[in-house]
């Protein structure tokens, strides 16, 4: 009677467990990077930022079915939730033996030091299972600025302008100033032929030309009169010559 009983219970128990899931979870490999442009994985603020999920199911008994990739940003130092991200559905089956490389996005928006968790959801025969695929501290740090900035291009204009005017000053101080050379002055040439006259004469290129025909006109004046006056006495010798020889 009590090994009928015995065996009884046992043979329940067995039928029990073979009707029971198994409650282990599926083998499926996740885990998130950042691409290789971003080698120390910094968080630019207010920008978009993507990891890179590699996902690898290694389970042969069972269909697993990818359903979503989300995450969070916590507290460093107390671990309190401070941003969910946005999640991303998916729900296609993972097909044994093929990695899947998917991208992850999300924005921040605060500079400063967070704890990000990244995760994968997948679902095995109607169970929902949870991998971590990244979970450690990263940087958020203000964008690089950009050359064409109003403030840093009035700044570079600025600085530019005092490095120029310095720059020229010390050129001015201690480059050597080039010596000014001394011309003589130059004496005009007179216009025509000089010619040198005695003591008390004058050139009458340097005298006007009106001047010059009154002076003519002077000249030829006396010079008639004075051979009137010759002819004059001339005729009276004469004269007087005549009456002698008779």
């Amino acid at each position: 009677m009590r090994f009928s009983t015995l065996f009884g219970f046992f043979g329940l128990l067995s039928g029990v467990l073979a009707l029971s899931p198994p409650d282990t979870e599926p083998v499926v490999l996740a885990i998130a990077q950042f691409p290789e442009t971003n080698t120390f994985g910094h968080i630019v603020n207010g920008e978009r930022n993507t990891l890179f999920v590699s996902i690898e199911s290694k389970e042969t008994e069972r269909n697993v079915t990818l359903l979503n990739i989300a995450g969070s940003i916590h507290n460093v130092q107390t671990n309190r939730l401070i941003k969910n991200l946005t999640k991303l559905d998916y729900n296609f089956p993972l097909i044994e033996g093929a990695p899947l490389q998917l991208p992850f996005a999300f924005y921040s928006e605060h500079p400063g030091e967070y704890k990000l968790n990244i995760w994968v959801e997948h679902m095995a025969e109607g169970l929902n299972h949870r991998i971590t695929a990244y979970d450690s501290i990263i940087t958020v740090v203000e964008p690089e600025g950009s050359f064409f900035d109003f403030k840093l291009l009035s700044t570079y204009l600025i600085v530019t302008g005092l490095l120029g005017g310095l720059g020229y000053y010390v050129y001015l101080t201690l480059a050597p100033q080039p010596k000014k050379r001394k011309t003589a002055p130059q004496v005009s040439a007179p216009v025509g032929t000089v010619t040198a006259t005695g003591a008390g004469g004058y050139q009458e290129e340097w005298i006007p030309e009106h001047h010059l025909k009154k002076t003519k006109k002077a000249k030829a004046t006396g010079a008639a009169t004075s051979g009137d006056d010759t002819s004059g006495v001339e005729s009276g010798a004469e004269g007087r010559r005549r009456k002698v020889k008779k």
